[in-house]
């Protein structure tokens, strides 16, 4: 390793890399034109929430003037210049892209429109649009010395308006007005179809109301019109210690958020120097100024491409989650887990299971008490629905919400005040700890003994993102997990002396320490000639402690093979650091989002499915769980999803030891193997997965 490189990536240089794979695969021909769209929008949303988190945090450091040197060798103000840098290459290779992507939609008829290219009927069209539905929602808001600066929403389209009076000499200083985009009505207008043409033709809200916006100021000359976007710190800060009540301290902070910092200022290319002027003076926003050649903020392509009918060459071939069929084997599912572990793998097969495994339990009068944790839920959750039922029918129902899930508060306190209302007990977890561990308990008496029915998971209890993210379940009833279930219920909601986990592992207190047993036993193996083999996936790597005994282990022998999908500020393939390391990447049509682990421990090997990313956020300030899987079939099905995963040569990615990423290819002679579509073609994978060459 040469002198100038540091042992680790950054891990915000690190995201950026992630975030061009996201982008490649908006660039990859092979992708379908409509998907390509939606990658497009994922790399949006994805910077916004780097800029309004992570510029953000090192945007405090500068303003309080700190200059230390973090692990991987950056000072904030350092960083800060690279990011910039390379997050406006970032934005100009999307706005290449997406050309390219519009072009090849037009070529497939769909169509966005500038205004001036409308015939007549469509013109007409949306002039009664704008009339009818946009002006009565629109609200001009001018900026003089009778009527201060608005307040501007973080991450809401602004359109700049210009103005001149007629009476007023042309050397005077323009009038300056804002109008917000409405969020509210859909950023895509469809036109009405040309005759006999089957193309789908649609117009920008913002041009649209460009178009007419004469119409809000009359009596005065349009100068410039230009659209705008601004994102804001967006990092809550709580004083749990000092809240009464933690759910209102959040509300409040949600408010806050609106007027967070600024951070970022989007605006159109060819945007009026007057108006930016007066922008950059009122946000005090620095030269923090991105310039877009397109229409601002593409997120809006994820809805666009959803609400495209038919079409369907261009897009992935639908998936239709399969339901399990082991618990197809007996009308209740507490009869399938009694005689037998199940394993669920997401989207492959239904996430069904989970709400009718609490309906279940809701309806069943052997059924005393319900137990789970929350951290994202969906819009309509069936599971939420099903938990307020079981509470209604008399059951003990205990909720965890975590209210600080980042972006998904306010929906998890609308859930949390539905499931009060229900009579839930709802608990908002431990004080300055996420709760971020999957896991629902149900207790249910049979014969003269109570027996526990847990279900463990890498993923949210979401339907909706359990159609899009890879993620790994397990329904069991082994005592001393659901011993451990009890236990870990128990500290989140009460007073509870520490616990001896038989089976669980449990961040802050003792995951960290069991995975450095872990890795230690295989480094032990490997010394003493029993051979040495680690693999694992998850979503980052950037904790320096988990990375620096990885590396002792690959310097003592031992073979490490790690699926990460995000940020991952560990350096392999280094001389006499990390040689035995490979790191590969995979970003594919689903989010690779399982957390898994597997130690070959001199042939007694050992799996495990986990909530945690091995972050430091996640091993030091969450609640998060470790499980075994214990079953030996479900365990084997584990190894080989892994082993697939890892051979995968179509849309794994390898991490370099310079930090960048290399695509995989098949060799010479090799068939191609995209392990998600092979996932995806078996409807039972748990037994036809292949079994690939022994790691």
């Amino acid at each position: 390793m040469s002198k100038a490189m540091s042992p680790y990536v950054n891990r915000d240089l690190s995201w950026i890399e992630f975030n061009r794979r996201v982008l490649e695969e908006a660039q990859d021909p092979t992708t379908p034109l409509l998907e390509r769209a939606k990658f497009l929008s994922i790399v949006s949303s994805n910077m916004d929430e780097f800029m309004s988190v992570r510029m953000a945090g090192i945007q405090d450091q500068l303003k309080a003037g700190y200059t230390k040197i973090d692990f991987t060798g950056y000072t904030p103000q350092g960083l800060w210049k690279r990011l910039i840098k390379r997050t406006g290459q970032m934005v100009s290779e999307q706005y290449r892209t997406y050309r390219e992507v519009m072009r090849g939609l037009a070529r497939e008829g769909i169509h966005i429109r500038e205004m001036d290219d409308l015939n007549a009927s469509q013109a007409a069209a949306v002039e009664q649009y704008f009339r009818t539905i946009v002006f009565p929602v629109l609200t001009p808001m001018a900026v003089d010395q009778s009527r201060p600066f608005p307040l501007l929403h973080t991450k809401e389209l602004y359109l700049a308006v210009l103005l001149r009076d007629p009476d007023e000499e042309l050397e005077a200083e323009p009038y300056f007005a804002i109008v917000q985009v409405p969020s509210i009505l859909p950023r895509c207008v469809a036109l009405p179809v040309r005759g006999n043409s089957k193309k789908l033709e649609f117009v920008l809200l913002e041009d649209l109301i460009r178009t007419f916006i004469h119409t809000l100021f009359s009596g005065y000359i349009l100068e410039a019109v230009h659209p705008f976007r601004l994102t804001r710190n967006a990092d809550l800060t709580l004083n749990e210690e000092g809240a009464e009540d933690l759910l209102e301290e959040i509300e409040k902070e949600l408010r806050r958020r609106r007027w967070g910092m600024p951070v970022r200022l989007e605006i159109a290319d060819g945007f009026h120097p007057h108006a930016l002027d007066l922008l950059q003076e009122e946000l005090e926003i620095g030269d923090h100024v991105v310039r877009i050649g397109g229409p601002l903020d593409l997120s809006f392509l994820m809805r666009f491409a959803g609400s495209i009918g038919g079409k369907e060459s261009l897009r992935y071939p639908k998936l239709e989650p399969v339901y399990p069929r082991e618990l197809e084997e007996h009308e209740l599912i507490f009869d399938t887990i009694r005689e037998r572990d199940v394993l669920l793998h997401h989207p492959y097969e239904s996430f069904e299971p989970l709400a009718e495994f609490v309906q279940q339990a809701a309806d069943d009068p052997q059924v005393l008490a319900i137990k789970m944790t929350l951290y994202r839920v969906s819009g309509q959750s069936e599971l939420v629905q099903a938990l307020a039922a079981a509470a209604e029918a008399g059951k003990q129902v205990t909720v965890v919400v975590e209210l600080k899930a980042r972006f998904d508060e306010e929906r998890n306190i609308a859930w949390a005040r539905q499931l009060e209302k229900a009579g839930c007990h709802v608990v908002y977890g431990l004080v300055g700890l996420k709760t971020h561990a999957k896991i629902l308990l149900v207790v249910r008496r049979e014969a003269d003994q109570l027996r526990r029915y847990v279900h463990v998971g890498t993923g949210n209890y979401n339907d909706s993102t359990a159609k899009a993210y890879t993620d790994i379940g397990l329904f069991t009833s082994h005592p001393i997990i659901g011993a451990d279930a009890s236990a870990l219920f128990n500290e989140v909601t009460g007073y509870s002396s520490p616990y001896e986990w038989q089976a669980f592992s449990v961040a802050p207190s003792g995951l960290t320490e069991q995975l450095f047993r872990l890795i230690d036993r295989e480094r032990r193996h490997a010394e003493e000639g029993r051979g040495g083999y680690i693999a694992a996936k998850m979503n980052s790597l950037s904790n320096q402690e988990m990375i620096d005994k990885l590396y002792e282990a690959s310097r003592s022998g031992v073979r490490i093979e790690l699926i990460v999908r995000g940020v991952c500020c560990l350096r392999p393939g280094v001389p006499g650091l990390s040689e035995n390391i490979r790191v590969v990447s995979i970003v594919d049509r689903f989010l690779e989002h399982s957390r898994l682990l597997y130690l070959r421990n001199a042939g007694e090997e050992e799996v495990y499915l986990s909530s945690a990313d091995w972050m430091t956020r996640n091993l030091t300030r969450r609640i998060e769980l470790m499980c075994p899987v214990f079953d030996p079939s479900l365990r084997d099905s584990l190894i080989a999803l892994l082993r697939l995963q890892l051979a995968d040569n179509v849309k794994a990615r390898e991490l370099q030891a310079s930090g960048g990423y290399e695509r995989m290819r098949p060799a010479e002679g090799e068939d191609p193997l995209r392990s998600q579509f092979q996932a995806e073609r078996i409807s039972s994978w748990k037994k036809a997965l292949p079994h690939l060459e022994q790691a």
